[in-house]
């Protein structure tokens, strides 16, 4: 299987950066989008990389942000997608507190744009099966309580508390065990890992993508590697949201990174 990171919060020489996330997953049956950044610079990324996006049809959206989500309609000018795989309460509209107000932080579409577009969106509530080597992970159980989401994210017209209901994680099976790539984590990526484990009843080999550390602690930062490595992750790859000081503890992932996953 192959991962390619079509945007990032950074990249090289004649790519194109954005604080947001998108990458291409290709699996021996399957080859799919898993988010679609911030406004679809991505894709753009994806010619310059040479990398064909017109045999793709299904596209997974992590959770309804602007900055994983909101690159969809450029998406659907460049591929005949069928599918949109969410989690649930993905319509719940998005805020995040800025001074004394709220600011939007959706994904600026709704579900009439896709009727629009004749494009099928399918919930995954708990696992969702893509293919026979990756799945689609929600509905995560809370179980650390040091993995907790800052109050400026708030859902819906009330503006209550954002549980990230909404949120899915991908899965992958190799040879030497799973996969976990997750976009931003909100829901805290030692719970999704516990959880991913205990659903497959496998070893998480590999921790890939966003992992919403950003301004963490170092109490937090130190507690979440060493639940991932007793977990028994080996790789962990992070990207776009986890922060500096996390990242400067592992290899990190960049607009244009391929990771070959046996």
């Amino acid at each position: 299987m192959i991962l390619t990171v079509l945007i990032e919060n950074t990249a090289p020489d004649g790519l194109i950066a954005e604080h947001g996330l998108s990458l291409l997953i290709e699996t021996r049956r399957t080859k799919f989008v898993f988010d679609c950044g911030h406004t679809g610079a991505a894709f753009d990324n994806a010619k310059t990389l040479g990398v064909d996006l017109s045999d793709v049809r299904l596209v997974a959206l992590s959770h309804s942000h602007y900055d994983h989500a909101g690159g969809l309609p450029k998406l659907l000018d460049v591929a005949a997608i069928e599918t949109v795989c969410t989690g649930e309460n993905f319509w719940a509209e998005k805020f995040s507190r800025d001074g004394d107000g709220f600011r939007y932080s959706g994904c600026g579409f709704d579900e009439k744009f896709l009727a629009a577009h004749h494009v099928e969106q399918r919930i995954c509530r708990d696992v969702t099966e893509i293919d026979s080597e990756a799945w689609l992970v929600g509905n995560f159980r809370r179980r650390f309580e040091f993995e907790t989401i800052p109050t400026k994210f708030v859902r819906g017209a009330e503006k209550i508390p954002d549980d990230f209901s909404d949120e899915i994680a991908l899965v992958l099976r190799g040879r030497d065990g799973l996969t976990v790539v997750t976009a931003c984590a909100h829901s805290g990526i030692a719970n999704i890992v516990a959880d991913v484990r205990e659903r497959f009843n496998l070893p998480v080999a590999s921790v890939i993508g966003g992992l919403h550390l950003v301004n963490a602690t170092d109490d937090r930062i130190a507690r979440t590697i060493a639940a991932l490595k007793n977990f028994g992750a080996k790789k962990i790859l992070p990207c776009h949201c986890s922060g500096d000081e996390f990242m400067k503890n592992f290899p990190r992932l960049t607009t244009g990174s391929v990771v070959e996953i046996f």
